[in-house]
């Protein structure tokens, strides 16, 4: 399978990441545990997680989803055949959130305890952190990389001004950079990620791991009408996208997916994969059967007039 290199990095992935929100949320440890290890047959690496996830879960405080990761990397054996990404610095509790050298040292400790490993291929940080220096972050990131706590760094919800500034402070200092960004993007979700972070992205050589890759399930063509949308947990998320552009997308991805026999996901996965200068779409998935045809999004190429249609139907005003 093609693999695609983080940034600079020397780290190198498949083009899929398998997100791990829903674990301890939506699916509970035994499940997981499938899902983890049939990504793993697949012959894909890139997990994805956070500390946070899944505090938004009832009785959940974070760290959930870190520990089940952990647990199954403990029974499995499979550290040495993934690629472990998770992040820091969003709140977790009392004093706990930002990017302060004494909060992510104690966040890196924290994240290691529950993956059960003694090291992360790839730390990002979460949100940007207004209140501390971005030479205080990448001096604390540059320390923990030396240490071998942590492979790499990327970033996520940082504005594209605070990206080339932070890129800008570790060149200057010969510090540990950012070989990533974590944005939202997707069929729907377009025109932040190419009008602000594409063009950094392109020119400082920075890995793209996109986030809400299905648009939070919508992409998957389960969402029609207002009436799906207590099909899940998420489906209150749906109404934005019923909209006309919305419906123009989903018939794209209706017609380019029943030429393929895959589902409106893996058509959907596969135009993000297609664009170039995306390292890995994120995605998760809560059973076994949907993780494998999510997977088909890495075996279909799509043809220039496929991607023609799909962007002609999703484009926005300034495209």
């Amino acid at each position: 399978m093609e693999k695609r290199e983080i940034g600079t990095s020397g780290i190198k992935v498949p083009p899929f990441a398998l997100g791990g929100n829903v674990f301890g949320w939506t699916i509970d440890e035994k499940p997981s545990f499938a899902v983890l290890d049939a990504f793993v047959d697949a012959g894909l690496e890139l997990i994805d997680t956070a500390d946070v996830y899944s505090t938004w879960g009832t009785g959940n405080k974070g760290g959930e989803s870190e520990a089940i990761i952990g647990n199954w990397l403990k029974r499995s054996g499979k550290r040495d055949k993934v690629i472990l990404a998770t992040k820091g610095g969003k709140p977790m509790g009392e004093g706990k959130k930002g990017l302060s050298r004494k909060y992510i040292t104690q966040a890196i400790e924290d994240s290691l305890t529950r993956l059960q490993t003694d090291y992360i291929d790839l730390y990002q940080s979460h949100q940007d952190d207004m209140g501390t220096p971005l030479l205080e972050t990448m001096e604390t990131f540059t320390d923990l990389v030396k240490q071998g706590k942590i492979k790499a760094i990327g970033a996520s919800n940082y504005s594209g001004a605070r990206l080339r500034e932070a890129l800008s402070v570790s060149a200057e200092n010969n510090l540990a950079s950012y070989q990533c960004l974590q944005p939202e993007y997707n069929l729907y979700a377009r025109e932040q990620y190419e009008k602000e972070f594409e063009p950094i992205c392109r020119e400082k050589r920075i890995g793209v791991i996109s986030y809400y890759s299905l648009a939070s399930g919508f992409l998957t063509g389960k969402y029609r009408s207002e009436n799906d949308q207590s099909q899940s947990v998420r489906g209150q998320g749906m109404k934005k996208y019923f909209n006309a552009r919305g419906y123009k997308i989903l018939a794209a991805l209706d017609k380019v997916a029943a030429e393929h026999g895959v589902t409106q996901a893996a058509i959907a996965l596969a135009w993000t994969m297609a664009r170039p200068g995306i390292t890995a779409p994120i995605a998760s998935a809560t059973s076994v059967k949907q993780l494998l045809e999510l997977v088909k999004s890495t075996e279909i190429e799509l043809s220039g007039h496929e991607i023609d249609a799909l962007n002609d139907a999703s484009k926005y005003h300034a495209i």
